[in-house]
Order: C-alpha cells, then sequence, then structure tokens
C-alpha cells in the first residue's frame, strides 16, 4: 500500500480542504482555518511520531500473514494476475478516514475517497526527484470556475441545449498538472529579404520600383519559466491556451494546497519536454528579432540560428479546472486556468439549430433575390 496523509482539522479532527478563495486550509465542520506551514509542520511531527510504530506493525503484519498462509489449505482459484502493464499502472491505497482500499492510477497524487469524500495525498509519488519545486495554488474555486463555464455556453447559439445542462457542469475537476518551467540564454540571429516599393507616376505612364535588401539582426534573449506540461493526458494545445500563469504566485512546494483537488505528477520527462520548450524558445526569439526589422513592405526569413545555453528546469505544479464529458459518442474537453479564469474548450452543434438558423437566413435572401431579377428583368413568366 503507498503510503498516505489525510489532513484533518487539529479542533475537531474533520477533512482539512486547501480554499482557493483564503489561501488557507479550512475545515467544513467547525469552521476552523489554518496556514498552510502550521498543518504542514503540525503533520511532519506526527509522522516522525508514527515512523517507528508502523515499522513494528508492518512486522507484525507479516509474520501474521506468514503464519496464516501456513494454516489454509485453500488452493488458488481460476482467477489470472495483472499483467506487468497493468501493475505498472496502478497503485492501491487505504484511506486514512474511513480505512476503505481505494485503487488509483500510478500517476495519481491527491485525490478524495469514493466512499466518505475525504481528500486524500498520496505523497510518496511526489518525493526524490518527482517532489514538485514549486506550486501555484488555486486562486478560482468550483463555484467560480462552474460561472465561467457558463458565461462560455452563452451567445453560443448552435449549442445542444442538454449539452450545457447543470449535470454537466458540475463534473468539474480541480486538477493541479505538472509543468517544467524551463530557463536559459537565447542567442539568435536571422537573416532577412526585405523589399520597399514605390510608385512613380508620370501623364502618360505608372512606374513601379522595388528596392530589395539584405538585413541582419542578432542579439541575446533570456528566458524565464517557459512551461511546458508534463502530462501525457493534458493536450498540449489546451494546455498551451490557457496560458499565461501570473508567476508572482509561484511558492514552494507543499502538499498542504493539494487537499480537495486531484494532482498528477509528471509522465514526460523533463528532455522530452525540453524539444517543445526549444521549439517555442526559438520562434519567440525569431519573432522577436523580425519586430525590428521594420519600414519594409514584405519580410522573408533566410536564415536562422538560435543558440540556448545556461538551460535549467523546475518542476511544478499548476492549477486546472478541467471538464471532459461525451455528447452523441464524441469526447469534449474543456481546460480553464485555475488562477487567471482563461478558458478554452470544444463545442457540439445541434443539427436542428443550424438548419432552423440556415432556413431563417436563407428564405429572405431568395425573396431578396427574386425581387431584384424582377426588378432588372421584369416578369419571368
Amino acid at each position: 500500500m503507498a503510503k498516505t496523509v489525510n489532513y484533518q482539522c487539529p479542533a475537531c479532527t474533520g477533512p482539512l480542504h486547501f480554499s482557493a478563495n483564503s489561501g488557507k486550509l479550512e475545515c467544513e465542520y467547525c469552521g476552523s482555518v489554518y496556514e498552510t506551514d502550521y498543518i504542514e509542520k503540525l503533520y511532519r511531527e506526527k509522522e516522525a511520531q508514527a515512523a517507528s510504530a508502523e515499522h513494528k506493525a508492518e512486522d507484525q503484519a507479516q509474520a501474521a500473514e506468514q503464519q496464516a498462509q501456513a494454516d489454509t489449505e485453500w488452493g488458488g482459484g481460476d482467477a489470472g494476475g495483472w499483467s506487468q502493464e497493468e501493475a505498472a499502472a496502478l497503485r492501491a491505497f487505504n484511506c486514512p478516514s474511513c480505512g476503505a482500499e481505494i485503487v488509483c492510477e500510478a500517476t495519481t497524487a491527491a485525490t478524495a475517497c469514493a466512499y466518505c469524500g475525504n481528500p486524500t495525498v498520496v505523497p510518496g509519488r511526489l518525493d526524490g526527484i518527482l517532489r514538485p519545486d514549486y506550486v501555484i495554488p488555486f486562486k478560482m474555486d468550483k463555484n467560480a470556475a462552474v460561472s465561467a463555464l457558463k458565461a462560455y455556453y452563452k451567445g453560443k447559439r448552435f449549442l445542444p441545449s442538454a449539452f450545457s445542462a447543470a449535470n454537466h457542469i458540475e463534473e468539474l475537476q480541480g486538477i493541479y498538472v505538472p509543468f517544467w518551467l524551463f530557463n536559459g540564454t537565447a542567442d539568435a540571429q536571422i537573416q532577412v529579404e526585405a523589399t520597399r516599393s514605390h510608385v512613380t507616376r508620370t501623364r502618360n505612364e505608372e512606374i513601379t520600383t522595388t528596392e530589395h535588401f539584405h538585413v541582419t539582426r542578432a542579439g541575446t534573449i533570456d528566458f524565464r519559466l517557459v512551461p511546458v506540461d508534463g502530462s501525457e493526458k493534458m493536450p498540449d494545445d489546451h494546455m498551451d491556451t490557457i496560458e499565461p500563469y501570473d508567476y508572482r504566485d509561484l511558492t514552494a512546494f507543499s502538499t498542504a494546497y493539494l487537499p480537495g483537488y486531484l494532482a498528477h505528477k509528471y509522465d514526460v520527462s523533463m528532455e522530452e519536454c525540453g524539444k517543445r520548450a526549444d521549439r517555442r524558445v526559438n520562434n519567440t526569439a525569431v519573432s522577436t528579432l523580425m519586430n525590428t526589422v521594420v519600414g519594409y513592405d514584405t519580410k522573408t526569413v533566410l536564415e536562422r540560428n538560435v543558440d540556448i545555453r545556461n538551460g535549467s528546469a523546475n518542476y511544478a505544479l499548476l492549477p486546472v479546472w478541467m471538464l471532459r464529458t461525451k455528447w452523441k459518442g464524441k469526447d469534449y474537453l474543456f481546460a480553464m486556468n485555475g488562477q487567471t479564469g482563461k478558458l478554452v474548450g470544444d463545442l457540439p452543434v445541434s443539427a436542428a439549430k443550424f438548419a432552423a438558423w440556415f432556413a431563417g437566413i436563407s428564405l429572405p435572401l431568395m425573396v431578396i433575390l427574386a425581387l431584384i431579377l424582377h426588378f432588372l428583368m421584369g416578369p419571368l413568366f
């Protein structure tokens, strides 16, 4: 079993949730509010006290299990074991609140018990090299996220009415998505072909003269905190679109920010994500230099050379509200920045609404066209 933590209120032992509004851990039962640093320190002390007792209990349980296996005469059934792929993709843990056994994906770092609903953190998933350096806490709670999604639906005339029903919207989940934040310095140089044209008019002719220029630009640009999501589950285009994040809220990672939300660890390596970061830095550096090539009618990049040095990366968890739903057999995904509220999503189209709209505009156009023809050509019959 994986080691789990269920943050409980020191006053009443109720489950604590991180509040996006207050930025603190709150108890829904007695209303107590705690700083994240205080609760984390309290639990570090409790974990230290429980460590020796846990090892002793494990030894006793192992001895009891061995004795039970020696006493039983039951044979094995027909059930097969997990394949290596299945075993690698799943983890099991006991809920610290109700004791139920929960099975989740190997990349899940924070979740909620399906039986008692209490938020549970699996800190073992984030230890060592997997432990994030930073986190941006949620700033938008679920009510704000639901309101933003409802506003997004408004004005979409072809959206099926049933699709925007409350039961779909309430499926919104807050997830801390793993990101790699890349830093570095780019030395860039571009060769550009530019043209400038002007027209000379005389009494009898018009002459266009085009001048051709070879323009060179070079510069050094520092890049800080270029984000690339490190989760295979998250579509890159959605994660890119909900940027930017305000990195002034970037804070040292603490598991105390996780209760009440889902959290995943990265399953795309820093090296693999670095390739995407290189492309983003390359394109941004070239675009920045191109913006200095002014006063021309056309400009075309003939050659580019970008060298990235002093590269480094930090691992962070960034807040995202997600809604993944199905409509008529197709998957639709919405992603919302949990800090700024910026939203991107796919929407289905109601064929009936589109047909009614098309009929509504095509009939008046046909009448107008008929009147014009009648005016120009007279009666056709």
